[in-house]
């Protein structure tokens, strides 16, 4: 008795999207990591356009509107139904630009409602023992206190700290040359005590990782460190510093954005720095200022708090 294919389909695929992805690659130098996700959201249209017997070429605003609503039926959050939706909405203004279609089918949906979650943010005194937990004496330990260094320092994306090459410090000047997303360059400086720790580890520690790569930080292979290796290592020190909250390499950079709005500056300024192309992804910080504006309040001004009571000379309002 013959034994039915029990294996998957294969994916369907479609020229305008295989352009796409090119472009991506070739103009915009999306990671491999960004590229495979543009990829599956496409390819998750492409499926359901498949079993709904429709086509790329004449695919509407309807047709959309369809398939979110077939993805909200999944269970899928408005964060993922957004996510989903961006990829679309590049994928059809390049099919629109490239005169393959009339117009993006996508230009008038509006994105899903997404919940406006504040930011994971650890204390001053937080962030200095988490600091303070590698023990320096050894190389992985004087790796891991500069890496943490950097990461609060400079606001840094894991995945901008381990793309980060010997050629990137520039140490005269004190700053740092990072890709961010896109592979969009900046310059971000870096206080004198980060500045130290990366010199001393170029000049004296980074050897005892024997390289094999150009980048500035190493494993035991010599080779570069992935996110993931990061991100254990970040969890080690922090419940090694009694930090018992769950946190990630993006907490130091929100902490980093946060602790710059509490002494003052300005919101541009924290956009520059974190490499955001649009402002609105700095704004999250705001409530940051909004909270320290209130308590300032609360403790100053001669109205506040419930034990106010009138000036000898004010008559009592009735």
């Amino acid at each position: 008795m013959s034994t039915a294919n029990a294996s998957s389909p294969p994916a369907p695929s479609h020229p305008w999207v295989d352009r796409y992805l090119e472009h991506l690659v070739v103009a915009k130098g999306l990671s491999e990591h960004s590229l495979a996700a543009y990829s599956t959201d496409i390819t998750s249209f492409l499926i359901f356009l498949n079993t709904h017997d429709g086509v790329l070429e004449r695919v509407t605003d309807d047709t959309l509107f369809l398939y979110l609503m077939h993805l909200r039926a999944r269970g899928l959050a408005s964060r993922s139904l957004a996510r989903h939706l961006s990829a679309l909405r590049g994928f059809f203004a390049f099919a629109a630009d490239e005169a393959w279609l009339p117009g993006s089918p996508a230009a008038l949906i509006e994105n899903p409602k997404l919940p406006r979650l504040l930011p994971d943010v650890l204390s001053r005194e937080e962030v200095a023992r988490l600091l303070a937990a590698p023990d320096t004496e050894t190389p992985l330990g004087y790796r891991d206190r500069t890496m943490l260094e950097l990461l609060y320092a400079a606001g840094l994306r894991v995945s901008e700290l381990v793309g980060l090459t010997l050629g990137d410090f520039d140490a005269q000047a004190g700053l740092l040359r990072v890709f961010g997303k896109g592979a969009k360059e900046r310059l971000t400086p870096i206080h004198a005590l980060a500045r130290e720790f990366l010199a001393t580890y170029i000049a004296t520690v980074r050897g005892a990782f024997r390289p094999r790569e150009p980048f500035l930080f190493l494993n035991r292979s010599g080779t570069g460190l992935t996110r993931q290796a990061v991100w254990k290592g970040i969890k080690r020190h922090a419940l090694a510093a009694g930090v018992s909250r769950d946190i990630s390499p993006h907490s130091l950079r929100h902490s980093f954005a946060t602790h710059l709005l509490e002494g003052g500056a300005d919101l541009r300024t924290v956009q520059m720095l974190l490499g955001h192309a649009d402002i609105s992804a700095t704004e999250i910080y705001t409530h940051v200022q909004a909270g320290r504006l209130l308590a300032v309040h609360r403790a100053h001004h001669p109205r506040s708090g419930p034990a106010a009571k009138p000036a000898p000379d004010e008559p009592e309002q009735r």
